[in-house]
């Protein structure tokens, strides 16, 4: 479990939001971010992206994230696929398309395949921490609360930041405590800096 600071995140997408909205007709959400960020990590922890398969461990070629979206009669997880390497702006658009078509029931067997690592996120709901259920084979998923304005410790001052919650469920069979950490440590980063990792790959 992290607790972040996510003001360089909302500032992130304050600074792309205008642009691809214009360009992509699409609004760019903190799911979205979190799509491309965790992707772009997992490049750098391949065991976190793969999966447990046949009582061994599988190496998995692609990063393809799942994407937790609930539905009238329970939770689907279509996937965006080879997501290190899409810019924010198809992620957004392959995010709203996926989301739609999920909530009207017109999901392809397709959508669903191929997914090496899951996100959830329930800040919409106002959710402030959860722990999500790992889907097999995957290794790994994320669970993302809401973001929202708490009293910090700053240079040993107290602040008011937005803070985010981020819990890691993972397979022990695949990844032990220190490679997660590992993960979560370098995702803090990227969520700390999240221009470089959008930009600098």
């Amino acid at each position: 479990v992290r607790d972040l600071d996510a003001t360089s995140l909302n500032a992130a997408r304050q600074r792309y939001a205008a642009d691809i909205e214009k360009s992509d007709s699409v609004k760019v959400t903190h799911t979205d971010l979190f799509v491309a960020l965790v992707a772009r990590v997992l490049t750098k922890h391949p065991k976190m992206n793969s999966s447990w398969v046949g009582n061994v461990v599988r190496a998995n070629p692609d990063i393809n994230i799942s994407i937790a979206i609930a539905v009238e009669d329970g939770v689907v997880a279509p996937v965006i696929p080879h997501a290190d390497k899409a810019v924010l702006g198809a992620i957004a658009v392959q995010r709203r398309d996926l989301a739609e078509r999920a909530r009207a029931n017109k999901l392809r067997a397709g959508d669903l395949a191929g997914g090496t690592f899951t996100i959830s996120n329930l800040g919409m709901l106002d959710v402030d921490s959860f722990t999500a259920i790992i889907t097999p084979p995957q290794a790994a998923i994320l669970a993302i609360g809401r973001i929202s304005d708490r009293v910090i410790a700053v240079d040993g001052k107290p602040a008011i930041r937005p803070m985010v919650t981020l819990t890691l469920s993972s397979d022990h069979r695949v990844i032990d405590g220190a490679r997660a950490a590992e993960f979560m440590r370098d995702l803090a980063g990227a969520i700390a800096n999240p221009q470089q990792w959008l930009e600098g790959k």
